[in-house]
C-alpha cells in the first residue's frame, strides 16, 4: 500500500515562498506522470505543473511559469514543488499525484491520475 505524505504548505504573504514536499512511502508502484494540482473552495482542480518517469521536459501551468519549479529527490523517494514569487491567487490546497498508467493522453487533467497525496493548505495573504 503505498503512502503520499504531504508537507510543506501553510500561511505567507504575498511575495514569499514555500516548498512542498511529497514523501512516497511503503509498497513501491510503477508510474508514469507525476504531477502537482491544486483546489480552491468551490473551483474545479485545477492543473499546476506534470513531468513524466522518462524525463521530458517538465510542463508547467501558464498562472504559474516562471515562479514555481517542480523537482525530485530519488534517494528520498520525494518530489517538490518550489513556489516563489506567490501571489493571493495561489491560495489553495495542493495535491501531488501520480498516473500509473503509461497511455495518459491528457497528463495536465486530473483524471488520469490515481495516486494522491492528502493535500496541504496554501495560503498567501495580501
Amino acid at each position: 500500500q503505498v503512502q503520499l505524505v504531504e508537507s510543506g504548505g501553510g500561511l505567507v504573504q504575498a511575495g514569499g515562498s514555500l516548498r512542498l514536499s511529497c514523501a512516497a512511502s511503503g509498497r513501491t508502484f510503477d508510474y508514469y506522470y507525476m504531477g502537482w494540482f491544486r483546489q480552491a473552495p468551490g473551483k474545479e482542480r485545477e492543473f499546476v505543473v506534470y513531468c513524466s518517469r522518462d524525463g521530458a521536459p517538465t510542463y508547467y501551468a501558464d498562472s504559474v511559469k516562471g515562479r514555481f519549479t517542480a523537482s525530485r529527490d530519488n534517494a528520498k523517494n520525494t518530489v517538490y514543488l518550489q513556489m516563489n514569487s506567490l501571489k493571493p491567487e495561489d491560495t489553495a490546497v495542493y495535491y501531488c499525484a501520480f498516473a500509473t498508467s503509461r497511455w495518459l493522453r491528457a497528463p495536465a487533467a486530473p483524471d488520469g491520475y490515481d495516486v494522491w497525496a492528502q493535500g496541504t493548505q496554501v495560503t498567501v495573504s495580501s
